[in-house]
């Protein structure tokens, strides 16, 4: 479903990461280790089609990934049901009933989406996930801002719904998600000091 071969990858022209492999069936995730700055951001851009790789290649079926990072992505001008339906028109599907009780958001839906607290803006947020339908999940940090009843519900949603319907996922963590998924620490994989570089990409 997803296929990372020997990839190496750079932030802002410098490379970061090099000899990176690994291959994800349906229903798998992986978790992204180390220490801030060793690349994770990077490579989650590199996975996504963000910037183009220094060197190997990623494999995934065109139009199943989706990128999602610190940003929650959401109109403060609108409601919580209107940005969750402004993103299902963007990929022309329905919003789904489940989505409201899955992210805690059934009491919030017509609450405009910039009174909410940060921890209830990244649940809404996230739930954008399930809207949006893509099966292939590249996740930076996704649980930023959320308390701990909040990341065992988004813990929940990501091990029953999205890699129990046959998705996959790449998240980015510190914590514990308590998902049956194998680490991937990336600090064995830095580029060393001398490696040769050419991507021009700027660093978002």
């Amino acid at each position: 479903m997803l296929r990372a071969t020997d990839l190496a990858c750079a932030r802002g022209g410098v490379p970061v990461l090099e000899g990176v492999s690994f291959s994800l069936a349906p229903g798998e995730a992986l978790i992204l280790r180390g220490p801030n700055g060793v690349g994770k951001t990077t490579l989650l851009r590199t996975l996504a089609g963000l910037q183009p790789p220094i060197a190997g290649s990623v494999d995934f079926a065109e139009g199943t990934g989706a990128y999602a990072s610190h940003a929650d992505g959401i109109k403060a001008a609108l409601t919580v049901t209107e940005n969750l339906a402004f993103w299902a028109r963007i990929h022309d599907r329905p919003v789904p009933e489940a989505v409201f009780g899955a992210f805690d958001l059934s009491d919030l839906r017509d609450r405009l989406a910039g009174t909410l607290s940060a921890g209830q803006k990244r649940r809404l947020g996230l739930a954008r996930l399930e809207v949006i339908g893509r099966a292939v999940l590249f996740l930076d940090e996704p649980t930023v801002s959320l308390d701990a009843f909040s990341v065992k519900m988004f813990a929940r949603w990501m091990r029953e719904v999205h890699l129990g319907q046959g998705g996959c996922a790449v998240i980015a963590t510190h914590i514990d998600l308590g998902l049956d998924a194998p680490d991937l620490n990336l600090s064995p994989f830095v580029a060393a000091p001398d490696a040769g570089g050419g991507a021009d990409e700027a660093f978002l």
